[in-house]
């Protein structure tokens, strides 16, 4: 299973590193450019499915996302979309993927989805927060930028979701795995009601 597609540049890096590896299928966290941008690349040349959060399901496949508001988030409205790729399935809550659950998590996107394993505690929880500070490459816990979120407010309440999870393991769509549960928890319960 691979999860997430980078940008369109990405292509080559992520078809040579699955090189070798059996993939059945691709599921996205979310339908934003740098989660999707090889998409349809990756699954043209492994012959493999594209699974996607249902309220995002019509980005991925060609359909532009609402504007977002202010002016940083029109110039990226006009930036062109990557290549869309048919959904052949739409993610709801609790569908399994591979040995992960699917969780409901909408907020920086109207779709978006993380992947649970309660098994070993791990999450992936894509782009609900980052562990990274963009402009400076430093690691460290954040809510996404505003201007990229569709709805800041339910992002929060997305993370406060999967605060209570008490994960051992999270995986960020931006940022290094942070193996330090108690300290996820401790972020997301200092986030303002």
């Amino acid at each position: 299973m691979l999860i997430d597609a980078g940008t369109s540049g990405d292509r080559q890096r992520i078809l040579s590193q699955l090189a070798g590896r059996t993939v059945s299928a691709h599921a996205l966290t979310h339908a934003h450019p740098d989660h999707y941008g090889s998409s349809h690349a990756v699954c043209e040349q492994l012959g493999i499915p594209l699974w996607c959060g249902e309220r995002d399901a019509n980005v991925a496949e060609g359909e532009r996302p609402a504007p977002g508001k202010g002016r940083a988030a029109r110039l990226l409205d006009r930036l062109p979309a990557p290549q869309p790729h048919p959904v052949a399935r739409r993610l709801t809550e609790g569908d399994q993927v591979g040995s992960f659950t699917v969780l409901d998590v909408p907020g920086h996107s109207p779709g978006h989805v993380a992947y649970w394993r309660e098994s070993d505690r791990t999450l992936i929880c894509g782009d609900v927060l980052f562990n990274l500070s963009l402009p400076t490459l430093q690691p460290g816990l954040r809510e996404p930028y505003g201007m990229l979120t569709a709805d800041p407010l339910r992002n929060r309440d997305s993370a406060r979701r999967l605060a209570e999870l008490r994960p051992n393991l999270i995986l960020f769509g931006h940022g290094p795995p942070l193996r330090d549960g108690e300290s996820f928890v401790r972020f997301v319960e200092s986030l303002p009601a």
